[in-house]
């Protein structure tokens, strides 16, 4: 993984549709860190994590990823170093579990297995149904599982714990420890506690 030593963020503004979502917003995050992102519904969670992955433009403001070869503002170039798990699971439901991973192995060409990851997700038994057959949970699996093969060390997570069971819940802490204990960065939107030892910003 290629480490990124820090992710900062300074003056940060967001407008969307008219409306000033925040603004004047500073965060920094080093590696083997985890930030976590509270506020209520329309505070600008999701639309930070957006910012951040360069997937839209930040109104004013700049984000750097600091790297051994200097700092990264470019957004495109920032997006190659970003892990993303939001709320589309980016798997084609035409598609079975192990097509998926597959695919996303090439990719990012992974070192992981994709059989070793479906174990470790609990797919193994429906790796060749079908995605549409398989539940909201499920396919949040498969998603974390795609996440954890990217490879990517900076992981920007949109409410990772919706629609999991407790089983599920505890995969992705423990990929969320494994990832930041590797080097890895993780900046976190989520309404639930996480139970781990994290920085904390909150949105109004």
């Amino acid at each position: 993984m290629h480490i990124v030593s820090a992710v900062k963020a300074e003056g940060l503004a967001c407008v969307r549709g008219g409306r000033s979502v925040f603004a004047g917003l500073n965060l920094a995050v080093a590696a083997q860190s985890l930030l976590v992102v509270e506020g209520p519904n329309g505070s600008g969670k999701t639309s930070l994590l957006r910012i951040l992955a360069g997937l839209i433009p930040a109104a004013a403001g700049e984000v750097v990823f600091t790297t051994a070869a200097g700092q990264i503002n470019d957004p495109e170039e920032r997006g190659r170093l970003v892990g993303w798990l939001g709320h589309l699971d980016a798997a084609k439901p035409q598609l079975t579990p192990a097509e998926v991973l597959a695919f996303f192995a090439r990719l990012y060409r992974a070192p992981s297995s994709p059989s070793g990851l479906l174990r470790e997700i609990g797919l193994e038994r429906s790796a060749t149904i079908p995605c549409v057959h398989l539940s909201t949970g499920q396919r949040k699996r498969l998603a974390l599982a795609r996440l954890k093969m990217s490879g990517r060390p900076v992981w920007l997570l949109d409410e990772p714990l919706a629609s999991l069971d407790e089983h599920g819940k505890s995969l992705v802490l423990r990929f969320l420890r494994e990832h930041c204990a590797a080097g890895g960065v993780a900046i976190i939107a989520s309404h639930e506690p996480l139970g781990l030892e994290a920085s904390l910003l909150r949105l109004q």
